[in-house]
């Protein structure tokens, strides 16, 4: 595997990191991919995702780019909107309490048009996230939150389109190869990876590196010591093999680390869930519809305010919520009026729910929660409704709580209309948000001084910077090829001498 013939060198084979690869092989360079997992396995937590790609647009014309199969059948049933590339940068900065790099946010907006179009022609094929996203009101669909297409096929279509792309380019892909070490010639530019397959190691030379390799969220040593008490509790909501790799090869050569070490985006996810991510079940362990229902946890309390915002804007930072309830879990509780409302993934064979036609048979089905107490709660949140504000799940509508805490600020309709339905919850991380610190434009990792790591690139989750706290919808996807195009297209000049 000694070749000193390949030019960039990617770890990882998720979605950034294969952006990164048909980035650099389209500007000219020689690309070579490692992925620690089995092929079976591959594609990193692109593969368990649903495939959301938030992108700023400025009316249907745009969408129609994008959407090669959308229809005037579609256009003339849906009221699309617009997401200006204010309102994505509006919305970045409110959810990461402006704390984000803004360089890098002004890459993930001012790039994520461009880059889906530029996907576009790497065969992934983009569709209204009608499912998800939209609700029917008077005959027409309305998109809200900001989050409009996602990918055909999900996170699965995606590989799908990007790996065949990477066998057009005769991009080589060596599974099952881990990288546990960086390779520095004498001046101290990267200069390849040591690896092991199989237990044998060697060395990869190479003259540019990107580091494509995911966050650190299934090492279970790391969470604690990073995230803190309790999250070697939490599930992890996708691949098993995005244990922190990349960053830890990065640091042990002086790279500078940077973002939010304690944050991460964790979800509501089905409480006996396994202990990584299914395939087969992909992103349907995850459980969104909260903000038309509410949560109580084991004392039978509410215990946040399920209509804060839309969903896009509240769900990867509940789960934290959720994990710090007694015993690590809620149930989400339902009834008939909003059932209709209540998305797919409630409705998969692999879920802890009940069904009761009374309160009171409801709360006495509920495992582990005090249900002499969940009752006076209900009792309490059904009165408080201002039943004055009409509902519309479409908008922030205003329709709240008066005097019981938490408040729910939009969405609140009581409890009930039986059928009661309730699902249990427990905290699914999905990536953490600390990571490498990079240049904005070229993604070329920094050092402690701040300067850059000769041949050394990042990408993906394993950056640092851009999420703190919490984060919008779909974003995550969209970052991960904005920054892998770069990467790719840097490592790609990098390496052929070409002046950036």
């Amino acid at each position: 595997m000694n070749d000193d013939s390949i030019d960039v060198l990617v770890i990882g084979a998720g979605n950034a990191a294969l952006c990164a690869a048909l980035s650099a092989s389209e500007s000219g360079a020689t690309v070579e991919i490692l992925e620690c997992a089995p092929e079976i396995e591959r594609g990193g937590n692109t593969a368990f995702t649903a495939g959301a790609m938030r992108v700023a647009y400025n009316g249907v014309d745009d969408l129609r780019q994008l959407m090669t199969d959308l229809t005037q059948a579609d256009v003339d049933m849906t009221d699309f909107g617009t997401y200006t590339k204010s309102a994505f940068y509006d919305d970045m900065g409110r959810v990461t309490q402006y704390r984000a790099n803004p360089d890098l946010v002004e890459m993930l907006v001012e790039g994520s048009f461009e880059t889906l179009l530029w996907m576009t022609t790497l065969g992934v094929r983009f569709a209204p996230i009608f499912g998800r996203q939209a609700f029917k009101i008077d005959g027409k669909f309305k998109f809200w939150g900001g989050l409009t297409v996602e990918t055909v096929g999900g996170g699965v279509g995606l590989l799908e389109a990007l790996f065949a792309a990477a066998t057009k380019k005769d991009i080589a892909i060596h599974y099952e190869t881990r990288a546990v070490g960086l390779l520095r010639d004498e001046n101290g530019a990267v200069s390849g990876a040591r690896v092991r397959n199989h237990g044998k190691e060697s060395n990869m030379n190479a003259k540019s590196v990107v580091l494509a390799s995911g966050g650190f969220e299934a090492n279970t040593e790391w969470r604690v010591r990073y995230l803190g008490e309790g999250w070697d509790l939490a599930k992890v909501r996708g691949s098993r093999f995005n244990t922190g790799e990349g960053i830890r090869i990065a640091l042990e050569i002086g790279a500078s680390p940077a973002g939010n070490w304690s944050g991460c985006h964790a979800v509501g996810w089905e409480l006996n869930a396994p202990e990584f991510g299914d395939l087969a079940i992909g992103d349907g362990f995850q459980k969104h519809s909260y903000p038309v229902g509410i949560m109580i946890n084991a004392n039978g309390e509410r215990f946040l305010d399920e209509g804060a915002d839309f969903r896009n804007y509240t769900y990867a930072k509940y789960g934290r919520v959720i994990l710090s309830q007694p015993g690590q879990f809620a149930w989400q509780i339902f009834d008939r009026k909003v059932s209709h409302l209540l998305r797919d993934e409630y409705r998969i064979r692999q879920v802890t729910s009940v069904t009761a036609n009374t309160l009171e048979e409801l709360a006495d089905k509920l495992d582990g929660v005090d249900s002499s107490k969940l009752l006076t709660t209900l009792k309490a949140y059904n009165e408080s409704i201002d039943s004055e504000v009409p509902f519309n799940p479409n908008i922030k509508d205003g329709r709240r709580t008066i005097g019981v805490s938490p408040p729910k600020s939009n969405w609140a309709n009581a409890i009930d209309e039986p059928p009661f339905q309730a699902f249990a919850v427990t905290c699914g991380v999905t990536f953490t948000f600390g990571g490498l610190r990079i240049a904005p434009t070229s993604a070329q990792v920094l050092n402690m001084d701040y300067e850059p790591i000769q041949g050394l690139f990042a990408c993906g989750e394993l950056v640092g910077g851009l999420f703190f706290f919490n984060y919008p919808g779909g974003t995550g996807l969209t970052a991960g090829s904005v920054l892998g195009r770069a990467a790719g297209k840097h490592a790609a000049k990098s390496a052929l001498g070409i002046p950036a």
